[in-house]
C-alpha cells in the first residue's frame, strides 16, 4: 500500500474522503453565489425564503470544511475553519481556501481535477 500525499493519515480511503468531501464543498460554493444573484436580483418576498436556504447551505458547507480540514490540516485548524465559514462573506474565503488545498492534494496524487472536482472513479480504493 502507497502512502498518499498530503493526507495525514497517507490512507488511500482518506483520499477518495478529501475528494467526495471537496464535491460537496464545490457544490456548497455554486449554491451560495447562486444565493447572493438571487438575494440581488429576485423581489423581497422571495429573498425570505433564498435567506433561509443560505443559512442551511453555509450549515452544511462548514460540515464539509470541517470534515475535509480534519483530512489535510489537523483536527484544530479543522475546528477552526470550520467555524470560521459560517461567518458570513469569511465563509466563502475559507470554501475557496479549503477547496484549493483539496485540488492540490489530489493533484500531488495524479488525479485529475475538473470544474466539479475529481472523478471518484479514478481513485478506486
Amino acid at each position: 500500500m502507497l502512502a498518499v500525499k498530503g493526507i495525514l493519515s497517507g490512507s488511500r480511503e482518506d483520499l477518495l474522503s478529501v475528494a467526495k468531501f471537496q464535491k460537496g464543498i464545490l457544490v456548497c460554493i455554486l449554491f451560495q453565489l447562486g444565493a447572493i444573484i438571487g438575494q440581488l436580483a429576485l423581489p423581497p418576498e422571495i429573498r425570505l425564503l433564498i435567506s433561509i436556504a443560505v443559512l442551511v447551505v453555509g450549515i452544511v458547507s462548514s460540515v464539509f470544511v470541517f470534515m475535509l480540514a480534519i483530512k489535510v490540516y489537523g483536527t484544530a485548524l479543522g475546528v477552526l475553519l470550520g467555524v470560521l465559514s459560517l461567518v458570513p462573506c469569511i465563509g466563502l474565503i475559507v470554501l475557496l481556501i479549503v477547496n484549493g488545498k483539496a485540488t492540490s492534494v489530489l493533484k500531488q496524487n495524479g488525479i485529475k481535477v475538473g470544474l466539479l472536482g475529481a472523478n471518484l472513479s479514478a481513485i478506486g480504493c
